[in-house]
């Protein structure tokens, strides 16, 4: 089997990046740090391509997000791209789907790009690779997710926090005959928006039933589908909050579909404040996620990453920003 630069890096215990480093003469890499990447190099026989001894000194970023079109996915990698330009640095984009086999295939061809280092947006179901990416010291940041085990730094929203001021609003607007749509894929952040959702909901003595919090893939087929489910009880629920916007969208569609009216007769909540919440008809009330500060946020902590990349007594940052509630058409009170 070929040697790659990945092979030499995890020998000398050095990210990817110091290895091009060293081969191209470029960076403050100390002699002791050089000298054990030589020895890599002699050692597995690593011969490097003739293109990289020309290479300039890497100003690339590889991001890996769940699925691009996932409106406030593409605005927050926007934002991601952006702030990144402004310090230099090229990214390179991949979607997951949340597909654990595209996650460590992603992972393996961005290594071998030459990376400066990865921005990690997708929740990484794959904990072999994400644990190969760790010890392979490429430098990587989490955005919109946290792993609290692993030792990088990390950009979230207070998932909590939006799910809470979600249950607080409706129950203070007299909504009692409350549901949530959650999506269906397991991480920590969309869970933590339902624990949030029913304890606000609680802290106004309004229950959030068991059998009124139906999950559902990211989808408008399938949240349309849950939608009808919950909107055709007999006692149907007044007001429904999802833990995304494309999630709000297949609800109204199921409001439509059965011709009850929004807000006047089913309010709705969504939660990211994408472009989607000012298209739809009615505008969707939602959570707000920071998109652009998260973007720049995340590329202030990359770059301290890149430098600081061979340190040993590093800090590590988890920076949680506040959502925020942002009141538009689908919500109204109870009468």
């Amino acid at each position: 089997m070929k040697v790659t630069i990945y092979d030499v890096a995890e020998k000398a215990k050095v990210a990817i990046s110091t290895v091009s480093k060293v081969l191209n003469e470029k960076g403050n890499i100390n002699e002791k740090t050089k000298q054990r990447v030589y020895d890599a190099i002699e050692e597995l026989g690593y011969k490097p391509s003739v293109v990289l001894s020309v290479k300039k000194a890497m100003k690339t970023i590889g991001v890996l997000i769940p699925d691009i079109s996932n409106p406030f996915m593409a605005e927050v990698t926007r934002a991601v791209e952006d702030s990144g330009r402004k310090r230099g640095f090229n990214v390179i984009i991949c979607s997951t789907d949340n597909d654990p086999d595209k996650e460590e295939e992603h992972i393996a061809m961005l290594q071998q790009k030459y990376l400066d280092g990865i921005i990690i947006a997708t929740g990484l179901k794959n904990k072999r690779a994400l644990q190969k990416l760790i010890d392979s010291k490429t430098p990587a940041v989490l955005l919109t997710r946290d792993v609290p085990h692993l030792p990088v730094h990390a950009v979230m929203v207070d998932d909590f926090q939006g799910g809470y001021e979600a249950g607080t609003f409706l129950a203070q607007s007299g909504h009692t005959e409350v549901a949530m749509i959650v999506e269906n894929i397991g991480v920590p952040s969309i869970e933590q928006r339902l624990v949030g959702f029913r304890e606000g909901l609680q802290s106004l003595n309004v229950p959030l039933n068991d059998e009124r919090v139906v999950y559902s893939s990211h989808s408008l087929a399938e949240s349309k589908e849950a939608g009808l489910q919950l909107l055709s009880e007999a006692k149907r629920p007044t007001a429904v909050f999802t833990s995304t916007e494309i999630l709000a969208v297949g609800v109204m569609q199921a409001a439509k579909e059965l011709g009850l009216k929004i807000p006047e007769d089913l309010s709705v909540i969504g939660f990211d404040n994408s472009i989607l919440a000012q298209i739809t008809n009615p505008q969707l009330t939602t959570i707000a996620q920071p998109a652009q500060q998260m973007g720049e946020k995340v590329i202030e902590l990359f770059v301290e990453e890149v430098i600081n990349t061979t340190k040993t007594d590093k800090v590590i940052q988890r920076i949680v920003l506040s959502p925020s509630l942002i009141v538009r058409e689908s919500t109204a009170e109870i009468e």
